[in-house]
């Protein structure tokens, strides 16, 4: 992921064809975010709401106060946590599907455990986790998604984890 202007541009391009240029490179962190912070919803519509957001507010674009990264990564934050609210008030659920049978895959199993144990931490200390380590962002742009000093990103992350190990019995 790069966080370079785009031809000497600081600020998202005012042209479709600039802007386009300028969020191409963060594409896949605001879609890995997407599909982290609302599962079951789909990431490509949060994506598109996040970038649709992001056109609109471009001339809001402060480079003083984050990468383009966070900048974009803020909004699609903003618009999971929208969806998930959307997917709560019109009733929508996952569905539960059948066990097969009696065949066990202990790599799900440790899966299912570790993506069990992340959605009890607290909607903080998720959003932190899902930026920093699913979204590969660095505490600095992990503060600028959540508006808190690097400070506090790195305590969040400490006691995340430390849940995380009580919660997976994890020893070091």
């Amino acid at each position: 992921m790069t966080d370079e202007p785009v031809a000497g541009v600081v600020g998202p391009p005012g042209d479709g064809a600039g802007f386009v240029a300028w969020v191409r490179p963060h594409l896949g962190a605001m879609a890995r975010l997407a599909a982290r912070l609302a599962v079951g919803a789909d990431r490509d519509d949060i994506v598109q709401e996040a970038l649709a957001r992001a056109w609109a507010k471009r001339a809001q674009y402060d480079p003083s106060r984050g990468t383009p990264s966070a900048w974009l990564l803020a909004i699609t934050a903003d618009q999971a946590r929208k969806a998930v609210r959307r997917m709560r008030a019109g009733g929508a659920s996952l569905s539960v599907v059948e066990d097969a049978g009696p065949t066990t895959r202990p790599d799900l199993d440790a899966r299912m455990d570790v993506e069990h144990a992340i959605g009890s931490l607290t909607n903080r200390q998720r959003l932190a986790v899902d930026c920093y380590y699913f979204a590969d962002l660095s505490i600095a742009d992990t503060a600028a998604v959540m508006g808190c000093s690097e400070g506090t990103v790195k305590s969040t992350l400490s006691d995340a984890r430390a849940r995380l190990r009580t919660l997976l019995e994890v020893t070091e």
